[in-house]
């Protein structure tokens, strides 16, 4: 890469300028400050320690320069005049142009992508754009957060950046998804680092792509589920794991694999940041005919032996032997000795019996079992707590009841 900056250098400002700077950056300096346009100086000067064997090795690469074998070469995209100040910049650029550098807040963002810090008091600080030759792994101040230092650097300026390094430049629109909606900005970037950007309107292919990328990174927790639609779900999760198909797996993965099968006809408003119930898109997942027995199989409410009808909350969806749960007062269950089961009885209810205030007493899938044996301790504990509340000795005759028995 340094032979490529010696050839194109000698086309930008000329070949004895090109070598020393070549010389200077393939000897490995660490410059003071990382300041490679003052070492340049100290060197032409013969002031630093290694003038003499730099000088001979600028010759030798210069004499490689002027050679009629490499003269020839087209001329590189920074052909032109350059300034005197930033020749040492051009040639560096030239010869690594994917180490162009913008300052970013307190640190440099190079085309590459990586940031850098500056060692403490350099001078180089106050330039927007460096050129940068050399960059280590690094920690402590120097390196400002970033992980990395910049060692050996000259200063260039924007116009000067962007012919060096030509190549790396894009103008492209880039549409995002994000705070839930569709937004897009046309960007000119070198490289990593962002030369302008401007809001436009994004076109509704780019937008559901948007929509679709941001889902495919964040998950579908993007989309802000209703209860409704969670619920259903749920239903539909339990008949998938428990029977399998033709139920649909409704976990984020086949979801988003599945994406444009139930989601496709709402990516537009989703874009356009407009709410979207997406218990309807999720139906068109259903199987048929067994849609028809979803209900059945999976009722979204049980009526209790009051005749209350209380809702069941199955399990997540990711979760594969979770049990569906009726939470209701224990009084509202005397006398019932079913054991409610969904998915055609294959996974029994399990039931969340409740004190008059709501707390949970006992947890169980066996009615029958509960009346013949905990309930006693269970009333022996909560008839003085709980007094206008009928806690019957024999709960199999007493009426079932979600209301309070007010004594005369």
């Amino acid at each position: 890469r340094l032979a490529r900056g010696l050839l194109d250098g000698a086309h930008a400002v000329g070949a004895r300028p090109a070598a020393e700077v070549v010389a200077m950056v393939s000897d490995d300096h660490r410059p003071p400050g990382g300041d490679l346009t003052r070492l340049l100086a100290e060197l032409r000067a013969g002031r630093a320690p290694e003038a003499r064997r730099w000088a001979d090795e600028a010759r030798r690469l210069e004499r490689i320069a002027t050679d009629p074998a490499f003269s020839a070469a087209p001329a590189p995209p920074a052909a032109g005049d350059v300034p005197a100040d930033s020749v040492t910049g051009a040639v560096v650029a030239l010869a690594l142009p994917e180490r162009v550098a913008r300052k970013v807040g307190d640190t440099y963002l190079l085309a590459s992508g990586t940031r850098a810090g500056l060692a403490p008091g350099s001078g180089l600080a106050g330039h927007e754009w460096l050129a940068v030759a050399d960059v280590t792994r690094a920690s402590g101040q120097a390196a400002a957060g970033t992980g990395a230092v910049v060692r050996a650097a000259a200063a260039l300026d924007r116009p000067l950046a962007e012919r060096c390094a030509e190549h790396l430049l894009t103008d492209e629109v880039r549409t995002r998804f994000e705070d839930g909606r569709a937004s897009a900005r046309r960007v000119r970037a070198l490289g990593a680092i962002e030369l302008s950007s401007t809001p436009v309107r994004p076109t509704p292919a780019a937008a559901r792509e948007a929509v679709r990328a941001a889902l495919a990174e964040q998950g579908l927790g993007l989309l802000g589920w209703s209860d409704g639609a969670d619920r259903l779900r749920r239903r539909l999760a339990l008949l998938h794991h428990r029977l399998g198909d033709p139920w649909p797996d409704v976990s984020d993965a086949a979801l988003l694999d599945r994406l444009d099968e139930w989601l496709a006809p709402e990516l537009d408003a989703l874009a356009a940041g407009r709410r979207v119930d997406l218990a309807p898109p999720l139906r068109r997942l259903l199987p048929w005919p067994e849609a028809a027995r979803l209900d059945e199989l999976a009722p979204e409410r049980l009526t209790v032996a009051s005749g209350s009808r209380a809702r069941i909350d199955y399990p997540a969806a990711d979760d594969p032997a979770g049990r569906p749960v009726v939470s209701v007062k224990l009084q509202e269950c005397f006398g019932w000795a079913a054991s409610p089961a969904v998915a055609g009885g294959r996974v029994p209810v399990l039931f969340h019996l409740l004190s008059p205030a709501g707390r949970p007493l006992a947890v169980t899938d066996d009615l029958a079992s509960f009346w013949s044996g905990p309930y006693a301790q269970v009333r022996a504990e909560m008839r003085g707590r709980y007094p206008r509340h009928p806690w019957p000795e024999d709960p199999w005759t007493a009426p079932a009841t979600a209301r309070t028995a007010r004594r005369s």
